[in-house]
C-alpha cells in the first residue's frame, strides 16, 4: 500500500480550517472511492481527476484508490479538492516527488482537460495559510485575490501540468504580488442631495460616531440617496478592516474582486429576504447579510415590509456585533459589525403629513404599520429622523449643499478625536465611559433624566442618547457634552412606534 498526503482547505466561515486529502493506493480490483463527508460535487471530482491525469500525458493508476478527507466529520464541499485529489495520486503512485508537497497547500478545480479553474474563497484560504506559514497554490484566476493577503506566498498556475512541472523542479512557478495600484474608491457625491439638513446632519452624526440610523419619510424625499452616500463620508479602512471584509465577501457567491479592495462595502438586500439569508445559516452554514456587511453598511430599505422575525434577529448583532449561527451538527460564529441604516414611509400610502394632503390613512392603520417594527429593535437604533417633501422651487434650485469631501473631512476629525481619546467609535461606549465627571458638563445628566421622565424612554435610550451627544460634541470639538449637545441629540432621536 502507498500513502501520499496533501493539504488543502476546507471553507468554515471566515475560517479555512485545514484538510488533509489522504490517497490510499493498494492491489485488488480497481476502483475509485472518497470519504470524509464529501458532497456530490465533491464525488464527481472522480471522474473530472482521472480525465485531467490521463490527459496531462501522466499514468492513472489501475488499482484500488481510497481518498479520505480529514477530518472526517466536517463537510466538504464544491471542487476545490480536485487539485489535491489528483497531486495525492500522483505521489503515491511516485509520478511526483511526495516531499514537494510539505510546505503547501493546493486548491482547484479541475476541467477534463487539466485546466484550473477557479473556486471561491481564495482569499479566506490564502489568509489563514499565511497565518499558518504555508504557501498556497491556486489556479490563475485566483491569483491576484489571494495575493492580497500580505506576507502571503501565492502561487497560481494554470493548469494541472504547470502544478507537476513546478513541484518536479522543471518550471518554477512565481510568486504572485498584490497589485501595487489601488484605485481609490468612488462614492456617490453628498453634493447631489437637496435638503433637509435635519437629515444632512444626521447622516454625519452617524458617520462620525458609527451610529445606526433611521429616515422616515414620503416617497421622493431622498432616503435611498442619503443612505447610498454614507460610505463617502466614512473614515477609510484599515489594512485589517479591509482584510476581513474582503474575506467574508470572497465566501459568497459573488465572490470578491480584487479592484474593489478597501471599498466600504453597502449591502442592500430586497425586504423578501429570509432570516438565513440576513443572519447566516442553512444546513452547511455560510454567512448572512449582517456578515457581508462586516465593516460596511447594511442598508434595508422599507424596513417594516421585512418578515417581523428577521427584523427581530438584527438585535443581537446590533448590541455584540457578532453572529453565534447554531445548528445540529455544527455551531459557527461570523462577526458582523456593520452600521444599519434603514428607510421607512410613516405609513402604508407613504404620503402621512405630506403637504398634498392626500393620505387617507387611519391612526389604527398608521399605528398598525410602524407597529411591525417592535419596541426592542427601534430602541437599538441610535439616530431617527422624520423626513419631509421638499418644495419643487427648493429641488430645481441651484443650491451650494456640501460636498462629501468637505463633509468626511469634519467627520475624520471627529474620529480621529475618538481613537485618541478612548480606542474607538462613540457608538462602542459603555454607560459608564460615557458619564464621568470629566465627560459631562455639570448639571447635564439631571437635565437629560428629566427629558427621559417626560417622554418615557428606556434605560436603553439613555444610553443612545449620551452616545450621539458625544458625537455632536466631538464634531464640535468640545471636550464635555453640554445641553445644547444633549438637545440636538434628543431632536434626532424623536420618531416614535405607536402601539
Amino acid at each position: 500500500m502507498k500513502l501520499a498526503r496533501v493539504h488543502s482547505r476546507a471553507l468554515s466561515g471566515a475560517e479555512a480550517p485545514e484538510v488533509a486529502v489522504e490517497v490510499h493506493l493498494a492491489g485488488g480490483l480497481p476502483a475509485f472511492s472518497i470519504v470524509g463527508l464529501p458532497d456530490t460535487g465533491v464525488k464527481e471530482s472522480r471522474d473530472r481527476v482521472r480525465a485531467a491525469i490521463l490527459t496531462a500525458g501522466f499514468d492513472f493508476p489501475a488499482l484500488r484508490i481510497v481518498v479520505s478527507l480529514a477530518p472526517a466529520d466536517l463537510p466538504k464541499a464544491s471542487g476545490r479538492f480536485d487539485l489535491p485529489i489528483a497531486l495525492g495520486i500522483l505521489a503515491a503512485s511516485g509520478q511526483i516527488p511526495a516531499a514537494a508537497l510539505e510546505d503547501c497547500e493546493f486548491a482547484g478545480e479541475l476541467s477534463l482537460g487539466g485546466a484550473l479553474r477557479p473556486v471561491r474563497g481564495a482569499l479566506a484560504m490564502s489568509w489563514q495559510a499565511a497565518r499558518a506559514g504555508r504557501a498556497l497554490l491556486l489556479p490563475a484566476a485566483n491569483a491576484a485575490e489571494a495575493a492580497l493577503v500580505r506576507d502571503a506566498r501565492v502561487y497560481a498556475a494554470a493548469s494541472l501540468l504547470e502544478v507537476c512541472a513546478h513541484l518536479c523542479g522543471q518550471a518554477t512557478l512565481a510568486v504572485s504580488a498584490a497589485g501595487e495600484a489601488r484605485a481609490c474608491a468612488v462614492y456617490p457625491d453628498l453634493a447631489d442631495v437637496k435638503g433637509p439638513l435635519a437629515a444632512r446632519t444626521a447622516l454625519e452624526v452617524a458617520a462620525a460616531g458609527a451610529h445606526s440610523l433611521l429616515l422616515v419619510g414620503p416617497p421622493g424625499t431622498g432616503k435611498t440617496m442619503l443612505a447610498s452616500r454614507l460610505a463617502g463620508i466614512l473614515p477609510p479602512l484599515g489594512e485589517e478592516e479591509a482584510l476581513e471584509s474582503a474575506v467574508l465577501l470572497s465566501l459568497s457567491t459573488q465572490g470578491f474582486d480584487p479592484a474593489r479592495w478597501g471599498e466600504r462595502v453597502l449591502r442592500s438586500p430586497h425586504h423578501s429576504a429570509s432570516m438565513a439569508a440576513m443572519i447566516g445559516g442553512g444546513s452547511d452554514p455560510r454567512p448572512g447579510e449582517v456578515s457581508l456587511a462586516h465593516r460596511g453598511i447594511l442598508f434595508l430599505d422599507e424596513l417594516p415590509e421585512f418578515d417581523r422575525r428577521t427584523l427581530e434577529a438584527l438585535r443581537e448583532p446590533l448590541e455584540s456585533r457578532v453572529v453565534n449561527v447554531a445548528r445540529v451538527a455544527r455551531s459557527v460564529s461570523y462577526p458582523a459589525d456593520f452600521q444599519l441604516v434603514a428607510a421607512m414611509n410613516p405609513c402604508p400610502c407613504g404620503y402621512a403629513g405630506h403637504a398634498s394632503g392626500r393620505c387617507q390613512c387611519t391612526p389604527e392603520q398608521i399605528s398598525r404599520y410602524r407597529g411591525k417594527i417592535s419596541g426592542p429593535l427601534l430602541d437599538r437604533i441610535d439616530l431617527q429622523v422624520e423626513m419631509t417633501a421638499l418644495p419643487s422651487d427648493t429641488l430645481l434650485a441651484q443650491g451650494d449643499a456640501e460636498s462629501s469631501a468637505t463633509v468626511r473631512a469634519r467627520v475624520m476629525r471627529a474620529h480621529a478625536l475618538q481613537q485618541d481619546r478612548q480606542g474607538k467609535s462613540n457608538a462602542f461606549l459603555s454607560m459608564s465611559e460615557l458619564t464621568r465627571a470629566d465627560a459631562v458638563e455639570p448639571g447635564c445628566l439631571e437635565y437629560l433624566a428629566g427629558i427621559l421622565n417626560r417622554l418615557a424612554m428606556s434605560a436603553r435610550a439613555a444610553g443612545r442618547i449620551l452616545r450621539v451627544a458625544r458625537t455632536i460634541a466631538d464634531l464640535a470639538q468640545s471636550p464635555r457634552i453640554a445641553a445644547p449637545h444633549l438637545q440636538q441629540a434628543v431632536q434626532l432621536r424623536r420618531f416614535a412606534s405607536p402601539r
